[in-house]
């Protein structure tokens, strides 16, 4: 029964210092190249600072068919982390769309 409770208390030790892993998570997301050029971005006016938080704009999104505009948003502010927006890029006649992401 001790070894059993030891066991569990070294998973649960295990399980919660992987959660204080310092890296933010990131979304998995497939790759996507396609030959149909993004629309333009949409002017949108950014809503006025809210603290503690940062604004990821609005961009064009694949849905596998066609683009759709997917609306900026407001995500909890990480310090000593900078927002990359979602964008997409042309590579080789083809447009390769790059996820937005935390980076240091």
């Amino acid at each position: 029964m001790k070894s059993r409770t030891i066991a569990l208390f070294a998973l649960i030790a295990c399980s919660l210092s992987a959660c204080a892993v310092s890296e933010p998570p990131r979304r998995h997301d497939a790759r996507v190249d396609i030959l149909v050029a993004p629309p333009a971005p949409r002017v949108v006016v950014v809503p006025a600072a809210r603290v503690g938080y940062v604004w990821a704009p609005g961009y064009w999104r694949w849905n596998g068919r066609e683009h759709v505009w997917i609306e900026g948003r407001w995500l909890p502010e990480r310090r000593g982390w900078h927002w990359v927006p979602d964008r997409w890029e042309e590579r080789s006649s083809r447009w390769h769309f790059e996820e937005g992401h935390w980076a240091r």
